[in-house]
């Protein structure tokens, strides 16, 4: 059963975000060795470019975007360039994320807008991009990467990057209500996760706090492989919400 299951990735074009570290670049490496042709986008082409690299020389298909996800018009070139480099695009990891963790009365306005801007407004431009891809194609799956933060408010210090998160839970449902029958939509909801997230912070006590939190963090290949479960489904299987955290974490 489990090998039929991971044949359903293979071949798939998975749409990466926030590839160039972190979750995304686990789950680029994960789901490439399980035979998916991937699209890694981020705003580091170096990096990703090192990935690809990586990736096709242990004879897997990669091909990299320069992508700023909060520019509509980035998303849009993104998928037109995995729809140029492979003719569809089956799966959209949307995982780009910043975590600015800080007291409301620190009035990190910039920090709320960038959050805003990436955390939000960069899903929607993704889903807006995909979406009649995979409407054209009659299938397609968008994972969209939440947080524990996005099913219970992480504060003191969270409560903005809580309120950008539990938005994609909330974007995630109305969507995957929206589109019923051939596309699916999957919530990823990470716990503490050793990942580029934790040094978001501009505040000097947050990033001391997080230092100590992040003590109990998982590898980012534990997320990477919730992905690929919920990737490797049959077409008729949706699974809509996984939480992964670390047995030791209480919130």
């Amino acid at each position: 059963m489990s090998a039929n299951l991971e044949s359903n990735i293979t071949g798939k074009v998975v749409v990466v975000t926030g590839a160039s570290s972190g979750l995304g670049e686990a789950t680029a490496r994960h789901l490439a060795a399980k035979g998916a042709r991937l699209v890694l986008a981020a705003r580091r082409i170096d990096r990703l470019e090192a990935l690809v690299a990586e990736i096709v020389a242990a004879g897997g298909q990669a091909i990299a975007v320069q992508t700023d996800v909060t520019v509509k018009a980035d998303a849009d070139a993104m998928i037109a360039a995995a729809v140029k480099a492979f003719g569809r695009v089956d799966v959209l990891v949307n995982n780009a994320g910043l975590m600015a963790i800080a007291p409301m009365s620190a009035t990190k306005v910039d920090e709320w807008d960038r959050m805003i801007d990436i955390n939000i407004k960069g899903v929607l431009y993704g889903i807006a991009a995909a979406l009649p891809v995979f409407e054209a194609q009659g299938s397609g799956q968008f994972v969209n990467i939440s947080s524990i933060a996005g099913r219970k408010v992480f504060s003191p210090g969270g409560t903005v990057y809580s309120g950008t998160k539990f938005a994609v839970s909330a974007i995630s449902e109305g969507l995957r209500h929206e589109v019923g029958g051939k596309i699916r939509v999957t919530v990823i909801s990470p716990g503490v996760v050793d990942s580029e997230l934790r040094h978001g912070s501009s505040d000097p006590d947050a990033l001391k706090g997080l230092e100590d939190f992040y003590q109990i963090a998982i590898p980012a290949n534990a997320i990477a492989r919730a992905i690929a479960y919920a990737v490797e489904q049959p077409a008729d299987v949706d699974v809509s919400e996984i939480a992964v955290r670390p047995t030791l974490q209480d919130f």
